[in-house]
């Protein structure tokens, strides 16, 4: 009897682990130089940060709020072009609009646009009026302060507040009409949100369009800083007398303003 055939047997398989490629020094430092070209376009033509140092725009922004905001939206058209333009369109400024501004003291202020050019501007009483109807406007704040004529009825004749302009004063006088401020062409009139603690273009005049270079995104982060105005804290801005490390921690930030969008 013929003895059974060999069997043949394979040779064991060898497992090849295959190791991540790693980068090498050009492309790593490629990589890193990519990535800083790319955040100084954002924080050159598009996107800068700003904090908020006083109290001119309470409740709408509290001392202590770091704003993201937008260098595109207002830019004049044909200043930028291509992927800039596309991420952010350009748009007109507002009635209405929260801008951030260049300012001779300090160099940058943010405001709140109520006039806008060809329009017809009277406070009463702390009440605003353009083209003889009275705004609505839910986000003005009227906390204490002492009584002002010039600041609560505006425009007057009265020379009664140290703090108004003295060019201004003059420009104002011919610029009133039957009672009315008239917003010449090219400019602006703004007002901060706390209306009894803000000096803005009732004490220092009109802004002009170039001047205008952002408007407001986002909060993206706030400090619990202390106002000297805000007696009515909303309950997400109160600190706590919890003494315990958790409280302190929660304490440190205003957590529910993070990324609350500016309006």
């Amino acid at each position: 009897m013929s003895s059974p055939a060999p069997i043949a047997v394979p040779p064991p398989q060898h497992a090849h682990h295959r190791w991540p490629h790693l980068p090498t020094v050009p492309e790593a430092f490629a990589s890193l130089l990519q990535t800083i070209v790319v955040a100084l376009f954002l924080l050159t033509f598009v996107l800068q940060p700003f904090l908020i140092p006083s109290e001119s725009m309470e409740h709408t922004l509290l001392v202590g709020d770091f704003l993201l905001v937008n260098k595109q939206i207002f830019a004049p058209t044909g200043r930028f072009t291509g992927f800039a333009r596309w991420l952010m369109p350009y748009r007109d400024i507002e009635r209405g609009d929260i801008v951030v501004f260049h300012h001779p003291d300090p160099h940058y202020l943010v405001k709140r646009v109520v006039g806008i050019p060809g329009d017809r501007i009277r406070i009463e009483d702390g009440r605003v009026s353009v083209n003889g109807v009275v705004l609505d406007e839910p986000y003005a704040a009227f906390e204490p302060a002492a009584p002002n004529s010039f600041r609560d009825n505006f425009p007057t004749r009265h020379y009664t507040d140290p703090n108004i302009d003295p060019v201004w004063w003059q420009q104002l006088q011919s610029l009133t009409h039957d009672g009315e401020l008239i917003v010449p062409p090219g400019q602006y009139f703004m007002l901060g949100d706390n209306r009894n603690h803000s000096k803005d273009s009732r004490f220092w005049g009109f802004v002009p369009r170039r001047a205008i270079v952002a408007r407001p995104l986002m909060i993206y982060f706030s400090v619990r800083r202390p106002s000297a105005t805000d007696v009515q804290q909303a309950s997400d801005d109160r600190l706590g007398h919890d003494s315990e490390l958790s409280a302190r921690l929660a304490g440190f930030a205003r957590w529910k303003r993070i990324f609350r969008v500016v309006h």
